[in-house]
């Protein structure tokens, strides 16, 4: 005996209505994926293809000069102790935004992100009047503490925890907001202490967004120009980092060294993009 099957709603639906949503859906995936292929891809590809085609021998051989292996080598070692002063403060900051009230805190939440909004330009100028050698804190420094901000690493390492310090307090933020209480009072009821609290309660669970953070905004860091070009002095071997590097190839008409460093930077950037989309799918898995 034959067992009618009871018609679902998409199947009561009129074919052409069905084929219109069909070509709806293909058509804002295709021009999706268009604009990603355009505007992402393409331009990806021809850097990879310009960098390699003289060969892996070659893109080796020009990002291992001197001059190319001092300027990758102070843009990460200067990224990467930004990442951690940032991993630090950027947490403590999102702490403070979301346990404390204060006056003025809707202001600073909102400065916060002012980083993202404004030219990193405008933060190399802001940085050079601030500790300039002709300002008073610049001054100061350089005479008392012997300490030289502009036109020196310290002063790569300032304009980068500047455009970099949204990152880690909006990874970091949303999850404090989201943790329960109860475990912290049963904590505290039992004799701990608030540093205590933090390190076996709050730490465990901020662990994942904290990392994230504290990588994306090495892997910014990496790629950095404007507010560098300007505090930075673009001195080979002792202020020039990658990207300013490229310029300079740039400028001198030497394209295959140009693209090699930049092969370089991408590759490393991409990677860290990798590492950070694997942590996030794993906090998710988990959080199920």
């Amino acid at each position: 005996m034959a067992v009618s099957v009871p018609a679902t709603n998409a199947d009561l639906r009129p074919a052409a209505q069905r084929t219109r949503f069909g070509w709806g859906r293909w058509g804002v995936r295709g021009l999706a994926l268009t604009y990603l292929v355009i505007m992402l891809l393409i331009p990806l590809l021809v850097i990879f293809q310009d960098g390699l085609s003289a060969g892996p021998i070659e893109l080796w051989r020009a990002v291992r000069l001197p001059v190319a292996r001092s300027a990758l080598w102070l843009t990460l070692w200067t990224a990467a102790i930004m990442a951690v002063i940032n991993g630090v403060m950027g947490t403590l900051t999102a702490y403070v935004l979301v346990r404390y009230q204060f006056p003025g805190k809707t202001i600073l939440n909102g400065i916060v992100d002012l980083p993202f909004s404004i030219p990193t330009l405008v933060t190399g100028v802001m940085l050079v009047v601030l500790y300039g050698p002709q300002s008073a804190i610049g001054g100061w420094l350089e005479q008392s503490l012997g300490w030289h901000i502009i036109f020196a690493p310290s002063g790569i390492i300032l304009a980068l925890l500047f455009v970099t310090f949204p990152f880690v307090v909006r990874a970091v933020q949303p999850v404090l907001e989201s943790l329960d209480r109860d475990q912290e009072e049963a904590a505290s009821t039992l004799g701990a202490g608030p540093w205590t609290i933090f390190r076996r309660v709050v730490l465990p669970a901020i662990a994942a967004p904290l990392t994230t953070g504290t990588l994306l905004s090495f892997a910014r860091a990496i790629g950095e120009f404007g507010a560098i070009v300007i505090v930075a002095g673009n001195i080979p071997f002792h202020s020039e980092t990658a990207a300013v590097y490229v310029l300079g190839e740039i400028e001198s008409e030497n394209r295959r060294g140009a693209s090699a460093m930049s092969v370089v930077m991408l590759t490393l950037a991409f990677a860290i993009v990798l590492l950070v989309d694997v942590i996030q799918r794993r906090q998710r898995r988990e959080a199920k």
